[in-house]
């Protein structure tokens, strides 16, 4: 991942703040679930029903909930999922 430096008033490098894996940062995820193997099965499950609200829309159907944050443009399922995790918008409970 490449970020963009931009020039500040003082002439020192400002860089953008990364989004995506970086952003949540893993540590803050990690206080909302029990383990890391638990993080990666609770946001790859919501990721997965994000791409198929996504699928589904085409088709009429509207079984599963969409997005609960604004998705950016070009913003991949699993980067929602955990941005969902981390404003507290899910509820992980162990072993479902």
């Amino acid at each position: 991942m490449t970020t963009k430096a931009t020039k500040s008033t003082s002439g020192a490098p400002v860089y953008d703040q990364p989004t995506g894996l970086t952003n949540p940062p893993i540590d803050e995820l990690l206080d909302r679930v029990s383990s890391k193997y638990a993080l990666v099965i609770f946001a790859a499950k919501r990721a997965r029903q994000i791409n198929d609200y996504y699928n589904q829309i085409g088709m009429g159907m509207r079984e599963y909930v969409g997005p609960l944050v604004d998705p950016g443009m070009h913003e991949k399922p699993l980067s929602v999922a955990l941005r969902e995790i981390h404003g507290d918008l899910l509820i992980h409970n162990e072993g479902e």
